[in-house]
């Protein structure tokens, strides 16, 4: 075998064995998070002197809607947080629904409804529990937020 192809199969055999190095190092990162549930977040102004009155609805009414939900599957969890409201018109309450994702979320939301319509005992049942709430609370905004969890995906 001459010098030029000696240098030849060198070359290719070095090439062999460097192309794996190059593919580990172009490799993507594992990021340190990835993305999570689904939140509904309900910001809720529960009007001055009302807050009980609001938290005993939650506590009964709100609470049973959730639970069921929870148990047939459409929703994985709930929480409830009062915080300060920094002036008269600002949120002190906040509902939170945690759902797997966006499609499942999606894909329920009938299902939801009726579950919530047949607790409560209807449609006109629903509408005036409305109105009887808006009396001690207003529904100042809400949100849908993704949890983002801080561990690789594989590192639950």
């Amino acid at each position: 075998m001459n010098r030029f192809a000696k240098c030849v199969v060198g070359v290719v055999l070095l090439s062999f064995l460097l192309f794996p190095l190059c593919a580990i190092a172009q490799q993507p990162e594992a990021k340190p998070y990835h993305e999570g549930p689904v939140w509904q977040i309900n910001f809720i102004h529960a009007k001055g002197g009302m807050e009980d009155r609001y938290f005993r609805y939650l506590a009964e009414t709100w609470k049973r809607e959730q639970e069921a939900l929870k148990s047939a599957g459409y929703i994985l969890d709930y929480r409830v947080i009062a915080t300060e409201a920094h002036g008269p018109q600002d949120f002190n309450v906040i509902l939170m629904t945690q759902f797997k994702d966006l499609a499942s979320m999606e894909a329920n939301r009938d299902k939801i409804e009726a579950t919530a319509l047949q607790l409560v005992g209807g449609q006109q049942k629903m509408e005036s529990g409305y109105q009887d709430r808006s009396s001690y609370r207003d529904l100042i905004g809400d949100r849908l937020g993704r949890e983002i969890v801080l561990s690789p995906k594989g590192g639950r």
